[in-house]
């Protein structure tokens, strides 16, 4: 049986999210405030220098963002992300993003993602999002 953040990252946002499952984005675990994604990088994903655009593990980070901070049942939104790229990541790498809440209160919550391949940090994540009173049907 689904656990209701499962239903709410799986079934709805993933479900409807054209850009994240372009991505290849697969959900390895999410709890409520937390949630682990892998993808593997693609050719099409690469920038002039052959490696991984900014772009794409800013995108996986985010990602991981919306599905940690939605996983309770109310409706999350961004309002503030940083990202810092430490390494880079080259074709056919596996990328796993980590998101884990820092802090949550009626209005705010605060989630650090770190991106890792081959065991190695490759970015570090900040992401604010917004608590909306809309709950996830």
């Amino acid at each position: 049986m689904k656990t209701r953040a499962e239903e709410i990252v799986k079934d709805k946002m993933l479900a409807n999210d054209a850009f994240s499952q372009w991505l290849g984005i697969e959900v390895l675990e999410l709890k409520e405030g937390y949630c682990k994604l892998s993808m593997r990088l693609r050719d099409e994903m690469t920038n002039g220098f052959k490696i991984a655009h900014g772009g794409i593990s800013y995108s996986l980070a985010d990602s991981a963002l919306a599905f940690a901070s939605n996983s309770y049942g109310r409706q999350a939104l961004s309002i503030e992300t940083s990202i810092s790229h430490l390494k880079s990541v080259k074709i056919s790498d596996e990328l796993i993003a980590e998101a884990k809440e820092i802090s949550r209160s009626n209005k705010l919550g605060i989630y650090h993602v770190t991106i890792s391949s081959n065991n190695n940090l490759i970015a570090d994540f900040k992401g604010t999002v917004y608590l909306s009173s809309r709950e996830w049907e």
